[in-house]
């Protein structure tokens, strides 16, 4: 079974991809199409706006602060966030959009 650590869009895609692995390794899939199929089995990442933010932590059940301590941030930014002062970006931005698919226990 693929490892839980990688963020793909479903189980049935980290098996493919894991399966693609082993092509690979072997020879029968060159690096361009690996990467390609990386791309295509990951998590998506999408801007969100600062209505989404609040609705992803609402939809959590936790507060501004214990929200940000999850994603490794200060209590402020998540709050410039939903206040659209600021935009979350790099990990971040990948942080909430696993917990926007798969909720936040994929990353406590």
């Amino acid at each position: 079974m693929a490892k839980k650590s990688a963020s793909y869009r479903s189980e049935a895609l980290a098996v493919a991809h894991k399966t693609a692995q082993g092509l690979h390794r072997a020879g029968a899939i060159d690096k361009r199409t690996m990467r390609e199929f990386d791309a295509s089995c990951l998590t998506k990442v999408e801007d969100l706006s600062p209505k989404a933010i609040q609705a992803i932590r609402e939809r959590s059940g936790v507060s501004q602060a214990v929200f940000a301590s999850i994603l490794n941030v200060k209590a402020k930014l998540v709050s410039e966030w939903e206040r659209g002062e600021k935009r979350p970006g790099g990990p971040s931005l990948k942080l909430l959009s696993l917990v926007t698919t798969k909720g936040l226990e994929a990353i406590t």
